[in-house]
């Protein structure tokens, strides 16, 4: 996945707060990569709405 590639919110992996759940099944634009707590990688997705959040490679799917 590259930075400016669009995005869908597929699933979420953990409890998260409501605002985030929200975006289940909307589109964004990558803007970044985010490092995790275990080493590994995130992605941080801007919405339309002009928020951002993270997730996991597993949760987003490339459109």
């Amino acid at each position: 996945m590259e930075i400016g590639q669009k995005v869908k919110v597929i699933r979420i992996r953990d409890r998260v707060s409501a605002p985030i759940t929200k975006k289940l099944g909307q589109f964004g634009m990558i803007e970044g990569y985010k490092v995790t707590d275990g080493g590994g990688f995130g992605v941080v997705v801007k919405f339309d709405d002009n928020s951002s959040t993270w997730f996991f490679e597993d949760e987003i799917k490339a459109i």
